[in-house]
Formats: structure tokens, sequence, C-alpha cells
């Protein structure tokens, strides 16, 4: 058996890492035949040029002595030859096959295919783990956004967790139940604004009091020098309608007529109050503050349901002597 250095665990004689740690346990300690260096290629010796004698008789020398060979000249043949060092190469170490055994045969390795014991964690041959773990399923998105922190007990977080969420939905509940008669309001007028409007007209009118001659019809009857006559402030008209609709928008023509002369000539009222009641019984007022001057205002309304329209006049303005207020005309628009 083989110890592991890291982790100390105990491995087979032919394992080469281990299977606790996946250290790598180092070579095989079986016998192997060990390769045979190979030897140093000796060079070639140089082939010397032909002496001159095969090729044409030497001829004497006339000095006494003979010239002694230069270091530059090549040895005579058959001598021993000079030899370059070689750099020593060590012997590869040579990979033998693992062998088997048939009680170590278990699941086979996922990336060479080796056969190893069950217990084992990596494999013998690659240290390639054998049981990965597997990867923790991904948290849902309202523990992503907002993580508790553990708790001692185990249902605590939880029922936190619920009663937080319980708290968030009532809080919103709440909320659009306040903010909802703000919220269909500012929706309507803004679809007031963006659409169309057209004009509308009533079904019955009803006055208080009129001036004989001037009836409270004339300010509805598309004609600006025809007015309704009141005797006084505190007079009314009341505006009937055939069915329900959206008043967007009221336009007053204030006095007698859009003539500039004939405008002065009878009494105006300053302020008029608007009371408009819905189908379901709810009223809504509104105060118009008219300007001094010939000429139709427009005053936007925005209110829903609208059955009836009543007109009270206040402020008076130039009454006096035999003089009474004059309306010249009234016009009520709906959303097309």
């Amino acid at each position: 058996m083989r110890e592991c250095p890291a982790c100390g665990a105990s491995n087979g004689p032919t394992d080469g890492f281990c299977g606790n740690c996946g250290s790598y346990l180092g070579w095989s300690d079986a016998p192997a035949t060990p390769a045979t260096p190979a030897a140093p290629a000796t060079p070639a010796a140089p082939v010397a040029d032909p002496p001159a004698e095969a090729a044409a008789p030497r001829r004497a020398d006339p000095s006494p002595s003979a010239e002694p060979p230069r270091p530059s000249d090549p040895p005579p043949p058959g001598s021993p030859q000079p030899v370059r060092p070689a750099k020593a190469v060590a012997p590869r170490p040579v990979v033998r096959p693992v062998p088997v055994d048939d009680d170590a045969a278990g699941t086979p390795c996922p990336s060479c295919g080796t056969p190893n014991p069950p217990e084992r964690r990596f494999c013998r041959r690659c240290a390639t783990p054998l049981t990965p773990g597997t990867a923790p399923p991904p948290l849902p998105w309202w523990r992503r956004i907002w993580r508790l922190r553990r708790r001692t007990r185990a249902g605590s977080g939880r029922t936190t967790r619920f009663l937080v969420i319980l708290a968030v939905v009532l809080a919103l509940c709440a909320g659009g139940f306040l903010l909802l008669p703000a919220g269909r309001n500012l929706i309507e007028d803004t679809r007031d604004k963006l659409g169309k409007s057209k004009p509308v007209t009533p079904v019955r009118v009803e006055a208080s009091a009129e001036v004989p001659g001037r009836p409270a019809g004339n300010a509805t009857d598309g004609l600006s020098n025809r007015y309704w006559g009141a005797p006084g402030p505190g007079a009314s008209v009341t505006y009937t309608f055939a069915k329900p609709f959206r008043l967007v928008a009221v336009i007053v023509t204030n006095g007698a007529s859009t003539s500039p002369e004939d405008y002065a000539r009878e009494g105006r009222a300053l302020r008029i109050d608007l009371e408009v009641t819905a189908s379901d019984g709810r009223k809504s007022v509104r105060k118009l503050t008219l300007i001094d001057k010939p000429g139709p205002q427009t005053f936007p309304t925005g209110i829903s349901d609208a059955t009836t329209v009543r007109l009270t006049l206040d402020a008076p303005a130039g009454l006096d002597g035999d003089r009474h207020l004059a309306l010249a005309e009234l016009e009520f628009f709906q959303r097309s």
C-alpha cells in the first residue's frame, strides 16, 4: 500500500493519484525495464584529400632534413580521432498500463475510462473527480432581492417573510383604495385634453326668475344677440340632459351681446355658481369667475355622469336703475 503524502490515506501500489484528495503519488513502484540510453553520436572523420604521392612520384627533398608536419594537416589514417563531448540525456520514464484487479472494478472514470473502487473520490490514473458535487438550485427572485439572515429556528424566517409580505400587500391595497379617485380623475383629465369635444344640447330648461320677453331658453339657442334676462342676483337656471355624459367644458358669453355697445346697456353677473348633479345623485360645485368684457369665456370642468346643470348668478356689475342681469349664451361640451 502507498500512503498519500498530503492526507495520509492508503492507496494501491499502482495508483498514481490519491483516492481521497487527488494528490499526485509519483510513478508506480513496480519494476520496469529501464530504457537504454542512446550512445552519443561520433562525428565522422573528415575525408582527407589523396596524398600527392599517389598522383605523381615525390621528388627528393634537396634539404638535408625533412620539414615537420604542421598542426593543420589531417592526421594519418588509422590514428585515434578527437570526439566532441555530448550532453547527457536522462531516460524518459516508460508509462505502463495499470493492471485492473477484479475486486477493484467499479464505475469507469468519465475522463480516461479507468475502473475505480466505489469508495474512491478521484480517479487513480488521471485524478478526475468521480463524484462531482451538484450545483445548488437557484434562489427565487424574492430571495435574491431580500436575503434574510439565518434564524435559530427553522420556521421563524418563514413566518417573518409571510408577515412582511402580508403587510406589503395590505399597504398596497390601502394606498390603491385611497388614491383610486385621484388616479381616475388624472386619467379622465388626460383623456379630456388629448381627445376632441362636441357640443351637447339640453332637453329642458327651467329658470327660477326671468324678465318678460327674455326667457331662459334664449341662452341656449345658439344666437349671441338674444339673452336670458334675470331680475337680480340669486336667479338660477337648470338644464336637464337626455342621458349622462362627461361635462368637459362650459363656454359662457356674458352680457346682452358680443357687441361692446350692447354689452354695456344691461347688467352682468361676474360670478356664476355651477352645480352639476350626476346620475347617482352626487353633486359637484364649481365657481366660475368671469371677466367684465364681451365675448365667450371658456371654463374646463371635467365632471363625469352629468345629468343636470344648475347656474346661479352672483356678483352683479352695471346693475342700476331699471337694468337687469343679462346672459347671452351658454354652451356645454362633452367628450366625443
